[in-house]
This record gives structure tokens, sequence and C-alpha cells, in this order.
């Protein structure tokens, strides 16, 4: 009788995962297919949710592709996040070794500041952002992004940086004290070394942050060739009259190749750093 209750919540808690995985994969598969059909074949009735094999066509690709502002709104996409990714990680690596590491006067107090940052809505942030980097002359600049995006992303890494190397031995750092080296040696060749699955693990979400944030860069960019992807998608609504949903969805499916490969090469760092990053023991 056990058994069979157990089998059949094994059965409804696979139904549940099949069900969630279908709801997930299928705007995917339907954004595909639609960026393969000819734009008149969009508005046809009864829809199709797949184009017949002699309705296929590159057309929608070949258009975006044949737009030269495609590639430089693309460079300025893996230029913001390159660069968001490279700082965030440096500066959130340093500041989590120092919570993790040292005991000093008002460390509580701000480790709990930074978690406190992280449940303040962006978007109301805005007005006081804009305002700052009208100051600092970063308005219609891709720097007017990265500084920004690197302060939303650092309390996270933070966090999580934090807690890597908490789990990792002082013995290791009083060993490296003993042999004459100094806090910055520690810093290199323990820390880093051995909580780069944590760094991985948070480069991973502050590359897709960066890479598809879109409300900040479209009220700081203006010049269509300093704009980055999620903002170029959006200049083909209306652009013809009307949506053209083809080209939506070609230029869609480009800008997820980079994320596409970002987690194949770092799959191994971020499933370690889902499973150990922050539980310490």
């Amino acid at each position: 009788m056990k058994l069979k209750k157990k089998s059949r919540m094994q059965l409804l808690l696979y139904l549940l995962l099949v069900g969630g995985l279908v709801i997930v994969v299928l705007p995917m598969i339907y954004m595909v297919s639609t960026s393969l059909k000819p734009n008149g074949a969009l508005y046809e009735y009864p829809p199709r949710f797949f184009p017949g094999l002699d309705e296929i066509t590159p057309e929608n690709y070949i258009y975006v592709l044949n737009q030269g502002k495609f590639y430089i709104n693309f460079l300025n996409s893996v230029a913001v996040s390159v660069i968001t990714v490279a700082i965030a990680a440096a500066v959130a690596s340093a500041l989590g070794f120092c919570i993790a590491r040292f005991r000093f006067p008002g460390r509580n107090f701000i480790f709990v500041f930074i978690m406190l940052t992280m449940i303040i809505p962006g978007t109301t942030l805005i007005v006081p952002q804009y305002e700052l980097a009208v100051k600092l002359s970063l308005i219609n600049n891709l720097w007017g992004l990265i500084p920004f995006y690197v302060a939303w992303v650092i309390p996270y890494s933070t966090f999580m940086i934090k807690g890597f190397v908490e789990n990792i031995p002082r013995e290791l750092d009083e060993a490296i004290y003993m042999d004459g080296g100094s806090v910055f040696a520690v810093f290199c060749h323990v820390a880093l070394p051995l909580s780069k699955s944590g760094i991985a693990s948070v480069s991973i979400f502050n590359f897709l942050t960066a890479w598809e944030e879109f409300p900040w860069a479209n009220t700081v960019i203006n010049d269509n060739l300093k704009r980055t992807l999620p903002i170029a998608i959006s200049g083909f609504f209306g652009q013809h009259q009307f949506t053209q949903w083809g080209y939506v969805f070609a230029l869609s499916v480009l800008s997820l190749i980079p994320v596409l490969l970002v987690f194949i090469f770092c799959q191994k760092f971020f499933v370690a750093g889902l499973t150990t990053g922050s539980v310490k023991g």
C-alpha cells in the first residue's frame, strides 16, 4: 500500500515537472518557429504553432544580419556585460573576503546594509540615478550603464562569495602567514582559487543582468549606435507601421546565443555555486 502511494506521489511529481517544463519551453519554441516563418504567415487564420517545411525561411535572420547596426549593438552589449562582470567579480570577491575573514568595527552593519540594498526595487532608483548620471556626464554613453550595473550586482555577489570564503579552512590562511605571506597573498593564493566556483556562478547572473537589462539602458542611451541589444529589439516594434514579429523574434534568438554559450561553458561552476555557495558547514 505504501509503495503504491509512493509511486503515485512520484508520478504526480513527474507530471508537475513535465508541466512546468512545457510552460517554460513552449514560448522559446514558439519564438524560434516564428522567426523561421515569412512575416505574412504570422497573421494567417487559423494560426499554426509550427511552420510547414516548405514555409521555413531564413529571411528574417538575413534582414537582421544585414542591418549594420546589429553588429554594433551586439558589441555594445558584449562590452557592457563583460566589463560589468569583471569589475563586479573583483570588487565583490575582495569585499566578501574582508567581511568573511576580518573582525572590525561596523562589520555587521556593513553586511546588513549590503543585504538591505538587495530588497530595493530597481525602478524606484531610476530618477536619482538619472540625476547622478547627468552630473557625471554619463548620459548617452556606455559608461552610463556599467557603473550602475556593477552597483546593482555587488550586493548579491558579495553575499554569495562571502559564503564560499567562510567555508575555506582558516588553517590555510595561517599557513600562508607563517611562511611570511601577506593578506594579499592569502586572498590571491587561497581565497580566489578555492572560491572560483562561487565567483563563476555569480558572474553568470551578473552577465545575464547586464545583457538583458532594458529600463535603465532605454533611459540613458539615445544614440542608435550606442544602444544595447534589448533596446535594438524594442526598436522593431512599430517600425514599419506595425510590428514585424519575424524580425523581433529573429533578433531575440540571436541575442540568446551568447547566453547559451555562457551556460554551456560555465555549467559546472554554476551547479557547484548553487549547491555549496551560501551554506556553511
